[in-house]
């Protein structure tokens, strides 16, 4: 442990410091990451990655990144790859030290064999529907597979052919002999090693069996030396066969930590459930700004910075509950804060003329990108006879308390004029093309000689000078708190919200042409944006809301 007061403290690292106290592993402290390159990374992965990352940074340790490639079927280099650049996007670097299950399977194979010669593993043909049935239930054992005591040098001869491939899909497996009344259903003879003829994104065609995720785990943590085996808490009840692995091949034993994952309201995390969205096209992907996807969030604008203080905000636990969503995005609006510069942009644009204007005469004002910093940067903003204003702003019959543009009340347009209404011009149909005002031309900068008051202030954009752009709106994919939750029998998918995207047209002042991907800004009162790195064109821009400024938990806690 280094000399500095570990950063993080709850029941793993009481763990931690009791083994370092006793000298347990001599004082290491080694993790590691372990995901299945079958898909992409959520926010409940972020939450194991600060987990094992930060935890073995607090105390001057390791932390391995193990990719654990044991079904071909589900695996590809394109998951691996994202699931890397999910885990430097959050800020954490697993330096030399990249490993695959794969990288172990002659070992593994070679641990099989010695199970085997030590009575503890045999070769089974019960078929998959045969094997469950013969496992029992939790209130009933099991029973022994009629392969269960069949001669040692048999079942090396069936491995040795099964690995030859002699064998069809489900046909034949390996399995450990334990107890098939063991009160834990796992410890009933698991299944360790299956026939499956399928091309492995790493080891191409050399194998076709493959170990199961009970007998790869614990080993490869032995082979590399791991300490400290953080998972989420369904794998407690894997800690026993974990254990007996490890014991009975009388190798390196690592000491597994069951913490509870993240759950978040008004959001699914099942891999599963993520993907049946994705298959019905509901969402364009997994990279969507609406899915918990890490992949995602990095494209809609999220700060890794504000995702670590989440995780480290709610901690970590061993019993299951559900996390507000309200409170990420509380996280992630006070670091954009800080760091989001202020434009100006209209989202749903009504053109108002200013009738005493000159038609031929154009301003610049500084603005500053933070107006509450008196020693903010400013950017040159142009003024013009004709601007967009929103449509909100405006209301021809408005009710009490209004204080926006509408009849017979003057209002500030932002570090530029005072302007009175004057007329309004609308189609047939009765929907508004033009709002006509005058302005002071002593207000200029938006203060006055007089330093009269008015209650409203306004943002705009000069018409001559605005860039149309695209802006998507989202919103949550479920309604319901609990989408995960939902009573037997009801399909999560009809509770899918299908107005959680609005596509608008909007009118940006000029400075947001020169905005860079990855950049975000907050366009005034209408939230964070920021460029969608896969659909945006100097051309055609088109801006994602990051969030809006509305602080839903900030509410809640009031």
């Amino acid at each position: 442990m280094t000399d500095e007061t570990p950063k993080r403290s709850n029941f793993i690292t009481d763990i931690i410091d009791e083994h370092n106290r006793i000298g347990r592993f001599d004082g290491r402290v080694h993790t590691r990451f372990p995901p299945e390159p079958n898909g992409y990374l959520h926010i409940g992965h972020a939450k194991a990655i600060v987990l094992d990352f930060g935890i073995a940074q607090d105390y001057g340790g390791k932390t391995n990144l193990r990719f654990d490639d044991t079904n071909p079927v589900k695996e590809d280099v394109e998951y691996v790859d994202a699931i890397k650049a999910d885990i430097r996007w959050l800020g954490f670097d697993w330096e030399d030290r990249e490993f695959y299950a794969s990288d172990y399977f002659e070992q593994l194979y070679e641990w099989a064999i010695k199970l085997i010669k030590k009575g503890k593993a045999y070769v089974d043909e019960l078929s998959p529907d045969e094997t469950r049935e013969y496992r029992g239930t939790l209130t009933q054992p099991g029973k022994n597979s009629p392969w269960r005591d069949r001669p040692i040098e048999e079942s090396l001869d069936l491995l040795a052919r099964m690995r030859a491939g002699e064998f069809e899909d489900g046909s034949i497996t390996l399995r450990a002999k334990i107890d098939m009344a063991h009160p834990n259903p796992l410890m009933r003879d698991p299944v360790m090693y299956r026939v499956l003829h399928a091309e492995h994104h790493r080891t191409g065609k050399a194998w076709c069996i493959y170990p199961t995720y009970d007998f790869t785990h614990g080993q490869s943590d032995s082979i590399e030396g791991i300490t400290h085996s953080m998972c989420s808490l369904e794998f407690e009840n894997h800690r026993p066969l974990y254990d007996w692995f490890i014991q009975e091949l009388e190798i390196f034993a690592p000491q597994q930590i069951e913490f509870a994952r993240l759950n978040l309201t008004h959001t699914v995390m099942s891999k599963r459930k993520l993907r049946r969205l994705v298959e019905a096209g509901l969402v364009d992907g997994w990279d969507d700004p609406r899915m918990p996807t890490l992949v995602a969030m990095r494209r809609r604008g999220y700060p890794p910075a504000a995702i670590r203080a989440f995780i480290d905000t709610v901690g970590v636990a061993k019993s299951e509950n559900f996390i507000d969503v309200e409170l990420l995005e509380h996280i992630i609006r006070d670091t954009l804060n800080e760091t989001a510069k202020r434009r100006m942009a209209i989202l749903n644009p009504v053109k108002v003329i200013i009738d005493n204007y000159p038609e031929d005469k154009e301003e610049w004002f500084d603005i500053p990108d933070f107006p509450y910093d008196a020693n903010s940067a400013t950017r040159k903003v142009p003024f013009s006879r004709e601007i967009y204003i929103e449509a909100d702003d405006f209301m021809e019959s408005p009710p009490p308390k209004y204080f926006r543009l509408c009849p017979e009340r003057e209002v500030r347009l932002m570090n530029a004029y005072y302007i009175k209404y004057k007329d309004i011009v609308k189609d047939e149909e009765g929907n508004i093309l033009e709002i006509h005002v005058t302005y002071d031309p002593e207000s200029h900068g938006g203060q006055t000689a007089d330093k009269r008051k008015v209650k409203g202030t306004i943002h705009w954009v000069s018409a001559r000078h605005a860039v149309d752009a695209e802006t998507k709106l989202y919103e949550q994919m479920f309604l319901d708190k609990y989408p995960e939750d939902l009573p037997e029998g009801e399909n999560f998918i009809d509770h899918f919200n299908k107005d959680s995207i609005e596509v608008l047209q909007a009118k940006l002042e000029p400075s947001l042409a020169e905005a860079e991907i990855g950049e975000v800004f907050q366009f005034v009162r209408d939230g964070y944006f920021t460029l969608d790195p896969l659909t945006s064109t100097p051309e055609k821009p088109s801006w994602i809301r990051t969030l809006s400024l509305v602080d839903s938990w900030a509410k809640m806690q009031k």
